[in-house]
């Protein structure tokens, strides 16, 4: 299995950055993620956060797995601006997607969130879920290159009165 550039990671991580500025134009928490095909050029789906259970990648995660075979998605690479939490790395782990790319840390997120009452971090960073598990998906991130536009996004966010 080949893996993706890093010209190719910075341009879906801008790309999911996009996603995230999008949901946050909607109303919702700044969270983009995006899937990208086995030739680490064709974005397949795109998803920002709808709310606080069905975060970016989760939800994309869901129609993955839904529209592609288990297989396929193993070749694929799922690009998301923060980290995956515990839930969302459960769900890349059971929708069989083989690789992850993400921006920020969620250690790096939460120094910018604090206790916000919408964003109560869990410290279980994605590479311990699947380090617990049978499959070995490989991980990148966080990705020096983009952390300052996704933090741009997130710190203009997380200041805004609740």
């Amino acid at each position: 299995m080949n893996n993706p550039t890093s010209v190719q990671m910075i341009e879906h991580l801008q790309r999911a950055n996009q996603i995230a500025q999008v949901a946050m134009a909607e109303g919702h928490h700044p969270f983009g993620a995006i899937l990208v095909a086995p030739d680490h050029a064709t974005v397949l789906l795109e998803q920002g956060n709808v709310d606080a259970v069905n975060h970016a990648e989760l939800t994309l995660m869901q129609r993955a797995y839904a529209e592609f075979e288990p297989a396929f998605l193993w070749d694929c690479t799922l690009y998301t601006t923060v980290e995956p939490c515990v839930m969302c790395a459960g769900a890349q782990y059971w929708a069989n997607v083989g690789r992850l790319v993400y921006g920020i840390s969620e250690l790096l997120l939460l120094r910018i969130t604090g206790d916000h009452a919408a964003n109560p971090t869990l410290n279980v960073p994605c590479r311990y879920v699947f380090d617990h598990g049978q499959k070995a998906i490989r991980v990148w991130g966080p990705i020096a290159a983009v952390e300052a536009e996704i933090l741009a996004l997130h710190q203009g966010f997380w200041r805004q009165p609740t």
